[in-house]
C-alpha cells in the first residue's frame, strides 16, 4: 500500500451549499471536463439537504434539478466510503437551514508524478494550506496601493 500512496497525488476536500436548494448543474461540466482530462480524481461527492429544523438528510445522486435529465448519473458509484455520517453532519454545521450542498473529496492527479519525485528525492512535505481568494486579492490590491 505504501508504494501505492507514492504515486498518489494531494487530497482536497470541497463542501458547495446551493442556498434555497438551488443547483443548477452549471459546473458539473466542468467537474466532468477535469476528471476526463485526469487533472482529478472523485474519491467521494455526496449532497446532503439541510432542512429548516436542522435535520441533515443525504441525497441521492440523481435528477437535482428536477428537470426529468439525470445531471449527476455520470458520478454514481464515485463513493469511496471516506466519507461517514459525522462527516456529513460536521459538514452540514457550515450550511444553512433550507439548503443542499454538494460535498466532494478528490485526488490532485496533476500534482501525483511531481510529489513522487520529491519523495524519491528525500524531500517531505510539512506544510500545506490554501490562501482564500478574497484573501488573495485584497493582498494585491494593498501591495498595488503601498507600491
Amino acid at each position: 500500500m505504501s508504494d501505492e500512496l507514492e504515486t498518489v497525488g494531494p487530497i482536497d476536500y470541497l463542501v458547495v451549499e446551493f442556498p434555497g436548494n438551488r443547483m443548477t448543474g452549471e459546473g458539473l461540466p466542468l467537474l466532468v471536463d477535469l476528471v476526463e482530462r485526469g487533472l482529478i480524481r472523485i474519491l467521494d461527492l455526496v449532497f446532503v439537504r439541510k432542512d429548516e429544523d436542522g435535520t441533515v438528510t443525504g441525497m441521492e445522486i440523481a435528477d437535482l434539478s428536477g428537470d426529468g435529465a439525470l445531471d449527476l448519473s455520470v458520478f454514481a458509484g464515485a463513493s469511496s466510503g471516506l466519507l461517514g455520517q459525522d462527516d456529513l453532519e460536521e459538514a452540514a454545521v457550515a450550511l444553512e437551514p433550507g439548503s443542499s450542498a454538494g460535498i466532494l473529496v478528490y485526488e490532485n492527479r496533476w500534482a501525483a508524478p511531481f510529489a513522487a519525485a520529491l519523495h524519491r528525492g528525500g524531500a517531505r512535505l510539512v506544510a500545506s494550506g490554501r490562501i482564500p481568494v478574497p484573501d488573495l486579492v485584497a493582498a494585491l490590491d494593498a501591495t498595488e496601493a503601498a507600491g
